[in-house]
């Protein structure tokens, strides 16, 4: 990596007004896809010398997925580091935070990786960040260029302020989505709860064959369990098109 003077004056003040709309756009984002999209994106318009971008990220049984690429390039950079098993995005989630490459034609340290990607994609530096949240380790976000050593000591610093900005959003979005399926899931089984206990008191039947009578209905209705059970607690009673059949 060779030195820069960085950003001074208007192009500072341009950088940490960048960086404010990156948090706010993703505070906001719906999904933690589309928050690691708006992380890529981003990075090419931010960091100097990045022509695209990815994200990997561990998945629940312990393997590292592509999760978000600004195209065909950086997806395939990615690509080829799992297939080969070896790069420098597995290497900052296993054994490091930041990882330069000044030009993979000349770097010897993934013979694999770096042959098929200068080959298959045409890069050449990279620079990739590990992804973490204090002791948990998320993944790792990837940029690259078609020039050799376009990654400056500059372009590190603004990388890594937007490594964390990304694994903070990713762990926010996926900690918004945990908690609107737990609220979804409470949603329902009071639901639930609440239609076993009309039928119980409707038909005088006890907790299990009140539960057999709505489970019998939405499988011959072919609709979920819970959106049964709203129909009974709004009606008072099974859908007429089932409840014959549910009590036989």
């Amino acid at each position: 990596m060779n030195g820069s003077g960085g950003e001074t004056g208007d192009g500072a003040v341009e950088l940490a007004e960048r960086f404010a709309r990156l948090a706010r756009a993703l505070r906001t984002a719906p999904t933690p896809e589309d928050a690691q999209e708006r992380v890529t994106l981003y990075a090419v318009a931010t960091v100097p010398g990045c022509d695209h971008a990815g994200i990997s990220l561990i998945d629940r049984h312990g393997g590292v997925v592509s999760v978000a690429s600004t195209g065909g390039t950086a997806q395939r950079v990615d690509q080829i580091q799992h297939e080969v098993g070896e790069g420098p995005c597995l290497g900052v989630i296993h054994d490091g935070f930041v990882c330069a490459v000044e030009d993979l034609d000349t770097d010897d340290r993934w013979p694999g990786f770096s042959r098929r990607a200068v080959a298959e994609t045409g890069v050449r530096g990279l620079l990739c960040f590990r992804l973490f949240v204090e002791d948990d380790v998320l993944g790792a976000l990837t940029l690259s260029s078609a020039t050799p050593g376009a990654f400056d000591d500059h372009a590190v610093a603004v990388g890594t302020v937007l490594a964390a900005h990304a694994a903070l959003a990713v762990t926010d979005a996926r900690n918004r989505r945990r908690a609107a399926e737990l609220d979804e899931a409470l949603r329902s089984s009071r639901d639930i709860g609440t239609a076993l206990g009309i039928l119980m008191a409707r038909r005088l039947v006890t907790r299990d064959v009140a539960f057999d009578q709505l489970r019998t209905a939405s499988r011959r209705l072919h609709r979920k369990l819970r959106d049964v059970a709203l129909d009974v607690v709004e009606t008072g009673t099974l859908p007429a098109a089932a409840a014959a059949r549910a009590e036989q």
